[in-house]
């Protein structure tokens, strides 16, 4: 058993004690020392020193906001963006992701870097040329390597299949998800990939289930739900449990899930773009081998010059919407 499940299993000891008695923990201990990352799991996930949330707390040591932050959002294991804005994108996600294997954490990453990304949206932008993010897509896998991580694969893409009005253009983009399953397989056989499939109100079940399998799922862990969304989770597993159902009916195998619970303590409103009232939900953690709810977007980075941040571009950090969301409001 290596020092830092030794020392995660310790810690779970010492939260047991307050609520078993002596003769219980006894029993537990077995089941703890050999299963720690079931029973303690958000321990496991890598929190990320350099994310935006963590970087502000770090550079405003005398703000009242920055306590908050830290201990409410930098803290917890959240997900990592790779995209046009990475550098070397090798070298980049080598250097998280040996970060997170040094202290026996799983990174989590995120693709965001096709081209056409977000149709012309807010975060408009990826890679100029299908042959510029198959390089890309490449370069990343190679800097995840041997070691374990879990990779989300490009946001929203699926979802946004219909902005495409020729099937040449819907072929090429499901080619190059196609392309990213099979690269980070080869290139990063111990990742977890789960290729993007949008939110509960968005696509129906049928469709995705399709989209999902044209893209190669077969060949990926599973599929994300919710990512930069509000939706509540009991929304999020119905539409995985119905898109499943129509993977197995349709092609005869179902999929793990990974849901983006950093928004949606209070749910949706309706609205995508930064909204009032909204909520940090739980943190990230699995809740059975099949489910997975992880913080992909940073809470306090912006969706975009929209909603309560009118003026404050999509990715950029905001203290103000981090700690509406940590309140709630």
């Amino acid at each position: 058993m290596n020092r830092n499940k030794w020392t995660t299993a310790v810690a779970c000891l010492r939260d047991l004690h307050s609520k078993f008695g002596a003769w219980q923990l006894f029993l537990l201990a077995a089941l703890i020392l050999f299963s720690v990352q079931r029973t303690c799991a958000a321990t496991d996930f890598y929190v990320d020193p350099d994310s935006a949330p963590a970087r502000w707390a770090l550079s405003h040591p005398g703000d009242p906001q920055a306590t908050r932050i830290k201990e409410f959002i930098a803290d917890v294991p959240m997900a990592r963006w790779f995209g046009n804005w990475s550098g070397d994108t090798r070298k980049a996600v080598e250097a998280f992701v040996d970060a997170a294997d040094e202290v026996h954490q799983m990174p989590i990453l995120v693709t965001y870097n096709i081209p056409d990304r977000d149709c012309g949206g807010d975060s408009a932008g990826g890679a100029a040329s299908a042959s510029s993010y198959r390089d890309w897509i490449n370069a990343l896998s190679r800097g995840i390597g041997g070691k374990k991580a879990i990779v989300v694969i490009e946001p929203d893409s699926l979802a946004q299949l219909g902005c495409f009005k020729t099937d040449e253009r819907r072929n090429t983009r499901l080619d190059l998800l196609h392309y990213a399953v099979s690269q980070l397989r080869h290139n990063a056989p111990a990742a977890d990939i789960y290729l993007d499939a949008g939110n509960a109100h968005w696509i129906a079940a049928d469709v995705m289930a399709q989209r999902l399998h044209a893209a190669d799922i077969s060949d990926a862990k599973g599929f994300s739900l919710n990512v930069s969304n509000f939706y509540n989770t009991d929304r999020s597993l119905a539409y995985a449990n119905a898109v499943n159902v129509e993977l197995g009916k349709l092609f005869g195998y179902r999929k793990s899930v990974i849901i983006d619970t950093s928004r949606n303590g209070n749910g949706s409103i309706g609205q995508w773009c930064n909204p009032a009232g909204s909520k940090i939900g739980i943190r990230t953690g699995y809740v059975s081998n099949d489910v997975l709810l992880a913080w992909i977007k940073a809470p306090g980075n912006s969706d975009g010059a929209c909603g309560i941040a009118p003026t404050i571009r999509a990715g950029v950090f905001s203290p103000e919407l981090a700690n509406r969301l940590i309140d709630g409001r």
